[in-house]
């Protein structure tokens, strides 16, 4: 790990910045993880001095942090680190102060925090000035693009400034421990691994599903919960449940497997999206026992144009071998009841059932990445009971994470990919062909749903989403775990 390394914030008053980079760098330095001689230089356009910025720094940090964790001494400790300028994105010339600050010998890491839309304009930018010298690498957070087409453009512009090797692309699910254990439960367990395929497992879940609503984030109104979910964190779920697996846990073997299995996802065109697919958009409702308002009602939706849905629901194949004839049932949403991401590996039943109770209960995985990341087993075993003899009741093998890892809390997932990147490790992050084959399979079923007039279902807050997301599974004679 270099020990000159400047961490370069684009955005550095932004909710993710506040929320999500300053906090896990926060706990880094808590960890003593960070390079002893990493510098952070936070880049936005108030005009106010290192002092003012630390200060307001601290009230939003703060109570993110929370008492059982915050620290004066490694709060002090850590503002050392910093520096702050003044720069408009927009403005070329701004970008010669930057230059100014930063040293050719150390490694240098740019991290946009910002809207999208500036992702171009800062890239073109940091190119024609002075700024790119020695080793530079560059964070984007998603959404890249919002099509396949301004995806493209958006990595050309980037792979101008930057080596693909250089690019480090954030879905933030990946840095999360449950993912990660992901592989090593596949790849490192013999008795899963073998039962890993069509012979065995009769369906997958993967849902993720949202308590608040948008927040008021004006950006959504454009984009939808498919572009703004599916494309990113479920696709990269669906990947990892179901790649082959890849040489070594470098980048490379990694998303040569992910590819594949993108490459493979059946579309969802004009001829099966009406079976195959939900879009809903969230009514009034109740949260927790409050009235909620519905989407059209939220600051930034244009109320009589809007066309954004906040919850899919998708059923998909993956046509190979390993998955041949395996639905993955997708479900994503706002405004759900629970803050819920779980994984559902639902094995086949038994093809004879001996015990005269007449249950089949079948075996289910389910891979839990909040609100408690852990892994939990139901299997079938015998109740205790004198009355009656062989009756068959489903237990729980409950791995939890947190409990088992003689840890006070599970390392946020921006602490984990952060670390990464001043390492220069790769192997998190999603490659310029996985987001651009995501956005093609996107792209169609976008596609389909303009041509088909496929119609947004109103649910309301608080509930699990339109009844036909539980039509399209009930249908096959199955349900959503819940």
């Amino acid at each position: 790990m270099s020990k000159n390394t400047d961490l370069i914030v684009f955005g550095a008053n932004s909710d993710l910045a506040s929320r999500k980079l300053y906090p896990a760098l926060y706990d880094l330095e808590g960890s003593q993880l960070l390079p002893e001689r990493l510098r952070i230089l936070s880049l936005a356009r108030d005009d106010v001095s290192l002092a003012e910025y630390l200060e307001s720094l601290e009230t939003k940090v703060g109570p993110i942090i929370g008492g059982g964790r915050w620290s004066g001494k490694i709060w002090r400790k850590f503002c050392k680190r910093f520096s702050y300028l003044k720069i408009d994105f927009s403005e070329p010339e701004q970008y010669d102060a930057l230059s100014d600050w930063m040293s050719e010998s150390h490694t240098s890491i740019f991290y946009l925090a910002t809207v999208p839309d500036l992702f171009e304009k800062i890239c073109a930018n940091l190119g024609n000035s002075d700024c790119l010298r020695g080793d530079c690498r560059i964070v984007l957070e998603k959404p890249i693009g919002h099509d396949l087409d301004s995806c493209r453009k958006v990595n050309g512009v980037v792979g101008d400034c930057f080596p693909e090797e250089s690019i480090y692309r954030i879905d933030h699910y990946l840095g999360k421990e449950t993912v990660q254990n992901l592989l090593v439960l596949r790849f490192a367990n013999r008795f899963i691994n073998t039962q890993w395929d069509q012979s065995c497992i009769d369906h997958v879940q993967i849902t993720v599903a949202e308590d608040v609503g948008i927040e008021g984030r004006s950006y959504y109104d454009k984009f939808g919960q498919l572009r703004d979910m599916v494309q990113s964190h479920l696709m990269q779920l669906l990947c990892l449940v179901a790649m082959e697996p890849p040489n070594s846990m470098t980048a490379e073997s990694i998303r040569e497997e992910k590819i594949k299995i993108l490459r493979a996802l059946r579309p969802i065109d004009n001829g099966n999206v009406a079976t195959h697919s939900v879009r809903g958009r969230y009514g009034a409702g109740w949260h927790r026992g409050q009235p909620v308002q519905g989407y059209l009602d939220e600051p930034g939706v244009v109320k009589k144009n809007s066309k954004a849905e906040t919850f899919v629901a998708i059923k998909a194949f993956i046509d190979n071998w390993r998955w041949a004839g395996v639905p993955f049932y997708l479900r994503t949403g706002k405004r759900m009841p629970d803050k819920l991401t779980e994984i559902v590996i639902c094995y086949k039943s038994l093809p004879h059932n001996i015990f005269s109770s007449g249950q089949n209960i079948p075996n289910r995985l389910v891979i839990r990445l909040q609100p408690n990341e852990g892994i939990e087993m139901q299997m079938v075993s015998k109740l205790q009971s004198l009355k009656e003899k062989m009756a068959l009741v489903r237990q729980n093998l409950d791995l939890d994470f947190l409990g088992s890892s003689g840890m006070d809390r599970i390392p946020d997932a921006y602490e984990r990919l952060l670390l990464d990147v001043i390492k220069g490790d790769q192997s998190l992050f999603v490659g310029r062909d996985e987001v651009e084959q995501s956005w093609r399979w996107c792209d169609s079923l976008i596609s389909a749903w303009n041509q088909q007039a496929v119609e947004l279902k109103t649910y309301p807050a608080g509930s699990w989403g339109p009844g036909k997301s539980e039509m399209m599974i009930e249908r096959d004679g199955r349900s959503w775990n819940e």
